[in-house]
């Protein structure tokens, strides 16, 4: 098993995207990026932690590619939207991928290059080496699973999820 860290706005919506993978055997929300140890949902929320709300990814890479990752990644939130996606605003809801290796370092940089010349704004999403990751609280695990209902959910999580089932097909597990 592999890991991949990927922030894109609120993630719940990351994490309920991610979770539709084939060879993607878990997804775990947290923080990451900041310079407060242990933060809460709250004191992120604030902005003043220096966190993004984050999923931590883990895969099979026999079963999917860290560049298959990247796609879905890129493809679920907009890469040009400095510190917001969608009614999210603040730092804590930038787009930041968070590399655990040089390779995964070296293919971030080459799909942020290749995506930024595809965009008429710029590609504003940070790359960064994953220095800790933070297990958010519990009740933001699985919380699309958990909460389909919750007004939040179905107007953003709700078509991200839609979106990956229908432009990656090929890529959706079959048991979900």
């Amino acid at each position: 098993m592999e890991r991949a860290t990927f922030g894109g706005g609120c993630f719940w919506c990351t994490e309920a995207a991610m979770k539709e993978l084939e060879g993607v055997e878990s997804v775990t929300s947290g923080y990451a990026g900041g310079h407060v140890e242990e933060p809460t949902y709250r004191e992120v929320c604030s902005g003043d932690t220096g966190h993004a709300e984050v999923v931590q990814v883990e895969y099979d890479p026999a079963e999917i590619g860290y560049d298959d990752l990247l796609e879905v990644f890129f493809a679920t939130h907009d890469p040009t939207q400095l510190d917001r996606q969608g009614p999210d605003v603040g730092t804590q809801y930038r787009s930041i991928v968070l590399y655990h290796d040089a390779d995964q370092q070296t293919q971030a940089e080459a799909y942020i290059e290749a995506l930024d010349e595809e965009y008429d704004d710029d590609v504003v999403t940070e790359l960064e080496p994953l220095e800790t990751f933070y297990r958010a609280e519990e009740k933001h695990q699985d919380y699309f699973e958990k909460n389909p209902n919750d007004a939040y959910c179905t107007m953003h999580a709700a078509p991200k999820v839609e979106k990956v089932r229908e432009r990656f097909a090929d890529k959706v597990a079959a048991k979900r």
